[in-house]
């Protein structure tokens, strides 16, 4: 739903207000403020009321204050001076119902009145931004146009939150870029009387060359926890040569308690010393130095392999409760995050979030029941928060007919997201105790599955059927296996009594110990399986990893991702296979 009001008439300026969107419990405002007279502006302040229980959340290319419902933005430093028939646009969250309704305004203190631009709808939102000749430092773009009542004047295109060029046509060339390193695009159209369209969905175009591995996002997630009793450590990535294959790394976890991204392990994460053998660059640890721990370990690795770059990741299975809480203030909780993620003690590790709710308007460990718009409106409260850095999120891969993804607005909240780690694996497993035995990460369908949808290719149609571009889709790799005991049966299918034995818990083991314990019988469904005495084991090996990375270029994806580093062997062959797969 769009809303306008305006223009607010002011010496020669004009002030035009337009409700963007609304998404139920919140919405998006934007001021477009064009110099009409023939004299330059050097500065402009904007103010209106807001009915009581609307308020401005956040913002975007302008100061926004308030006093009571008397709310007033004014210019940045950079885009105060407006020559005669420039205009700017400067935008806003907000929550409440009354965002469609602004009254007394004024601009630069002259009285406003009025009702919008009579006869003028704004215009609709462009098409995607497609990319074309892509190189280390110039992504070529175009969209399809947007339509408008009196004609579209120009296109607004945005790399993050930030706008780097306004053209006439449908395509446009950004350059002096760094090689390898993603970017994200959309586009919103200005109609002849310079209304703001809404956006279009967005693009992520990843950079070729930048000497790191590849087009293709090749993404790791590094465990807080591995460096106890599993002895994983960040000079692992490297030993093992993960680390020069790797684009990205999610730093698992930290927790969402209290309405507010907090630590997980505090002590694991920046306190533990290191010698200089455990050292990603074979320096010890000081007892004075003010950060120690996995922090300080990853940023070492980011110097000696600059490609990569780190998200921290937050929830996950055990510490998914918390979403629904701070949900309930979606600003506040974003603010948290970001807070939390740039804090300056570790300046420069971060290069954005990832968040990992499972699940959204279901049932995980815990059940949530928040509604299908809250993935949508966290996803876009966190875009907003966060800018042009690097915002994802780990997603249910239920392709069943009303399942998880038909829960939650996944398409919504995908043109806000940089991309989605889809976890292809653990459809199946010993939780159900007696079997029937199944691979527990098959990429396509079989005869006999249990459940018809619970496969790899499943979820990836059903995402890009409900419209998330394929380049948003990664594929989930596990690098562990799954496994039953009291199995007699070779093949799939067979009858069990319990899980079987693990090292750090029952029914599952890394592939480096399970690949010589129980070597692999045959393949099934794109993956494999084994059985060896009375256990009946399902993994990935290099084999069918290679197999699934052609499915992921075939398929267009975006890459794919490993859940987790410490179960690949010390030379990494599991990584490697994920590389070399994927190009």
């Amino acid at each position: 739903m769009v809303g306008l009001a305006g223009p607010a008439q002011a010496a020669g300026a004009t002030a035009t207000y337009q409700k963007a969107s609304d998404w139920g419990t919140g919405f998006e405002g934007r001021w477009t403020v064009k110099n009409t007279g023939t004299a330059p502006i050097s500065s402009w302040s904007i103010s209106w009321d807001f009915p009581a229980g609307t308020s401005v959340t956040s913002s975007w290319d302008a100061t926004v204050t308030n006093s009571g419902t008397r709310w007033t933005a004014t210019n940045k430093s950079y885009n105060g001076n407006l020559a005669p028939g420039a205009s700017l646009t400067f935008g806003f969250n907000g929550s409440g119902s009354g965002g469609g309704t602004v009254t007394n305004c004024t601009l630069n203190g002259d009285s406003c009145d009025g009702g919008g631009v009579p006869g003028d709808n704004p215009p609709s939102a462009p098409g995607t931004p497609s990319a074309g000749t892509v190189t280390d430092t110039s992504v070529a773009l175009s969209w399809t146009a947007a339509t408008d009542d009196k004609g579209i004047k120009n296109y607004d295109v945005y790399r993050g939150t930030t706008k780097v060029a306004t053209v006439t046509g449908t395509g446009y060339t950004d350059t002096g870029l760094t090689a390898g390193t993603p970017y994200t695009y959309s586009v919103r159209a200005r109609d002849t009387a310079d209304q703001v369209g809404p956006s279009s969905a967005s693009r992520t175009v990843t950079t070729t060359g930048g000497g790191g591995p590849g087009d293709k996002i090749k993404l790791g997630y590094f465990t807080e926890w591995g460096v106890y009793d599993r002895n994983y450590h960040a000079k692992n990535l490297d030993t093992s040569g993960s680390a020069q294959k790797l684009t990205h790394i999610n730093y698992a976890f930290g927790n969402v308690s209290g309405g507010r991204c907090t630590m997980g392990d505090s002590y694991a994460a920046i306190d533990k010393a290191y010698t200089a053998a455990q050292s990603v660059d074979g320096v010890a640890d000081t007892w004075d130095q003010p950060l120690r721990g996995n922090f300080n370990q990853l940023l070492k690795l980011k110097k000696k392999h600059p490609h990569i770059k780190i998200l921290w990741s937050f929830g996950g299975w055990t510490w998914s409760g918390g979403f629904g809480q701070a949900m309930q203030n979606p600003a506040a909780f974003a603010q948290s995050c970001y807070d939390l993620v740039y804090d300056p003690r570790w300046q420069g590790l971060f290069d954005g979030i990832d968040l990992d709710w499972e699940y959204p308007n279901a049932c995980g460990a815990t059940c949530d029941t928040s509604g299908p718009a809250v993935m949508k409106n966290m996803m876009q409260a966190f875009r907003a928060k966060f800018g042009d850095k690097l915002v994802t999120a780990a997603i249910t891969a239920d392709g069943s007919s009303g399942g998880k993804i038909d829960k939650a607005d996944y398409a919504g909240a995908a043109q806000y997201a940089d991309w989605y780690n889809v976890m292809t694996y653990d459809f199946f497993g010993a939780w159900d105790v007696q079997g029937p035995t199944a691979p527990h990460s098959p990429l396509t369908a079989y005869d006999g599955i249990p459940i018809a949808a619970f496969h790899s290719d499943a979820a990836i149609q059903k995402l890009k059927g409900i419209g998330i571009p394929s380049s948003k889709l990664l594929l989930g790799v596990g690098f562990y296996g799954r496994g039953w005991t009291g199995v007699s049966q070779a093949a799939p299918g067979g009858t069990a009594t319990g899980p079987a034995p693990g090292r750090w818990e029952d029914g599952i083991e890394d592939y480096k110990v399970i690949k010589d314990r129980c070597p692999v019988t045959g393949t099934i469904a794109g993956t494999a399986y084994a059985h060896c005495g009375n256990q009946w084991w399902s993994y990935d090996t290099p084999s069918t990893i290679t197999g699934k990375m052609t499915y992921a270029k075939n398929q267009k994806l975006g890459g794919a991702f490993i859940w987790e580093m410490s179960g690949d062997t010390a030379n990494g062959e599991l990584m490697t296979a994920v590389h070399n797969g994927l190009g």
